[in-house]
């Protein structure tokens, strides 16, 4: 071929029939004729060229504020003397039978609404079958095939750009959430070789909320598990502490060139810090492009991270599928939900969950309330966001805000900037301030008079240190 496509910067690729190879130099008159198959070309050449994209999928854990466990009576305690809350029921004993907790479902329909998903009427519980120690019964009941609520999505917000000053909104669809148990806890002791069993968990309800892999890094990762924190702690159907256990995310983290099929992935299990979490992703998805781009291949597999190293380790492959064998749980009927309109005229009402009653009280959600923030006090959007992401942060801002004749938008200041930066300093929460609302209160008043100047209030301000 006489054509002169080096312009492009490409290599050549010459033909001997089906076998293509590539040429350092163009061929000329004297050789064999030569042809270009430019669509082969073209492809291996945009590979090259073509950016990576991370797909990143959530599945999140979180624990139901309740006084009991999902199926039995057995109280709910953090940090309670091990084995002391295992009812029959849970420690699997035979003849013992399940009874639905009313507190879970409402939970769950509550969290399913301020998800704007559709609740399903009718849901189903399966067993799902797998060996652990910490299981008794063998098998988890959760809802594979009807969970309690479907199709929602989440807002999330995320500053963006260079100085990390432009905030950002994005949406994550919700799949689905579905009502099951947790399982108990594996204590390993290395030193004496030999694993503990605490069945105290064991039971305890869990909500399931499984993302669409709509997220492509580990810092929208972590804002939207901080969102959804923080509705679980607005509605209370979940204190989701994350030190606690009580939400835990699995990440499901794929990479593959853009406008190729989506690559094989990896879950990184049981992360439970929203900054572990980003790190994680992060790590996954540099180790993952990295892999392809030396030869290698990615591997189905389960992974955990490890945050002293600051790297995922593999735990275990999943390339041969587990069968988990689900059935339908016999020993619960299918969880019939009522509304207004569906709900017989004869049916005690406090026997059933009513959707529309549930509806009617749910509280403002982080979202609303931060529009109030701005509209009520004049301030910048992205302080709204921090004044919630801190808890007991709002509230000590506007009890400040009742007590001072200063401008909010300057008390703003004094609370993020001086009395949160020592928070944060001495690693203390807003409830263990050493200072106290009204004692901020009187010194803006005094600032605001002009009885003190500024650099007074500010040397005030270092002596919270030996208060």
């Amino acid at each position: 071929s006489s054509s002169r496509d080096t312009a492009l910067g490409f290599p050549w690729i010459t033909s001997h029939g089906n076998n293509q190879n590539p040429s350092s130099s163009p061929p000329d008159s004297r050789a064999e004729v030569y042809s270009i198959n430019t669509s082969s070309w073209l492809r291996l050449a945009w590979r090259d060229v073509a950016p990576w994209v991370a797909v990143v999928g959530l599945e999140i854990h979180a624990q139901i504020s309740s006084n009991s466990k999902l199926f039995s009576g057995s109280q709910v305690q953090f940090a309670a003397p091990p084995n002391s809350l295992v009812s029959f029921f849970d420690a699997s004993l035979p003849g013992t039978l399940p009874a639905l907790n009313r507190r879970c479902v409402e939970a769950a329909v509550m969290t399913g609404l301020a998800l704007n998903c559709s609740i399903n009427k009718k849901s189903l519980f399966d067993r799902k079958h797998y060996f652990y120690a910490d299981l008794p019964a063998g098998y988890q009941i959760t809802q594979q095939r009807l969970p309690v609520a479907v199709n929602g999505s989440l807002s999330y917000s995320l500053c963006v750009g260079g100085k990390k000053n432009q905030m950002v909104t994005r949406t994550v669809r919700i799949k689905q959430i579905q009502l099951e148990q947790d399982s108990g806890k594996s204590l390993h002791d290395d030193t004496r070789s030999q694993t503990l069993i605490d069945l105290n968990r064991a039971g305890i309800g869990l909500m399931e909320v499984v993302m669409e892999p709509d997220m492509s890094s580990g810092e929208e990762a972590a804002a939207a598990v901080r969102e959804l924190q923080l509705v679980l702690q607005t509605l209370g159907s979940s204190q989701a502490i994350m030190a606690e256990g009580q939400l835990r995310v699995d990440a499901n983290v794929s990479v593959h060139h853009l406008g190729e099929a989506l690559g094989v992935r990896t879950e990184v299990k049981n992360i439970n810090s929203a900054r572990f979490l980003a790190r994680a992703i992060d790590y996954e998805i540099q180790r993952q492009i990295k892999e392809l781009e030396n030869g290698g291949t990615v591997i189905n597999e389960t992974r955990a991270f490890d945050y002293k190293l600051g790297c995922t380790i593999p735990m275990r492959d999943k390339e041969g599928k587990q069968d988990y064998r689900f059935m339908p749980e016999p020993n619960l009927p299918p969880l019939i939900l009522y509304d207004t309109k569906s709900l017989p005229a004869n049916m005690n009402h406090q026997q059933v969950v009513n959707i529309d009653w549930i509806r009617e009280r749910l509280p403002d959600l982080p979202s609303v309330r931060r529009v109030k923030l701005v509209e009520q006090y004049g301030i910048l959007p992205e302080h709204s966001f921090t004044l919630l992401n801190e808890d007991g942060l709002m509230e000590f801002f506007e009890n400040v805000v009742r007590q001072t004749q200063m401008n909010p938008k300057k008390v703003i200041g004094w609370i993020l900037n001086d009395m949160l930066g020592y928070l944060k300093q001495h690693n203390l929460t807003v409830q263990e301030s050493p200072v106290s609302s009204l004692f901020l209160a009187d010194l803006l008043n005094l600032l605001e008079r002009g009885t003190i100047s500024s650099s007074a209030a500010k040397q005030v301000s270092l002596f919270w240190t030996y208060l």
